[in-house]
């Protein structure tokens, strides 16, 4: 048996697409998965340090790690109609955005990338990492 380390996050779609190989319910030949289900920045990390063999990372992460990794032919998750959004209580305008605090998903996520390119003058941002 060749053990994998396979990374991925607890939001629904992942947790779907891996369930068969997580609850051995297709035959993975002479495979081995070891799984790790984090969330999406710590993944993001874990891939910076070479930790896993596959993972889940945000598309804002992979120049980071490419040294080390390949983008697979699938399993993404950008594209139109998906992706971050940002939230207020009130309606606001940009200009008070930029002055405001910003809770981010992580500082090396594709929303905090987009966020960055939509909004470059946005200075005061929190990670804010879920736990599973």
């Amino acid at each position: 048996m060749k053990k994998i380390s396979l990374g991925f996050s607890p939001c629904p779609n992942d947790t779907f697409i891996f369930d068969a190989i997580v609850n051995n319910r297709i035959d993975t030949g002479d495979y081995e998965f070891e799984v790790f289900m984090e969330d999406v920045e710590q993944l993001n990390l874990m891939a910076q340090d070479g930790k896993l063999d596959i993972s889940k990372i945000s598309f804002g992460a992979y120049a980071q790690v490419s040294k080390n990794y390949f983008i697979l032919n699938s399993g993404s998750s950008l594209g139109k109609g998906v992706g971050p959004i940002l939230v207020s209580k009130q309606p606001m305008p940009a200009k008070m955005l930029q002055e405001g605090l910003v809770a981010i998903p992580g500082v090396h996520t594709t929303a905090n990338l987009l966020l960055s390119v939509l909004f470059p003058g946005i200075q005061n941002k929190k990670p804010c990492i879920l736990q599973p």
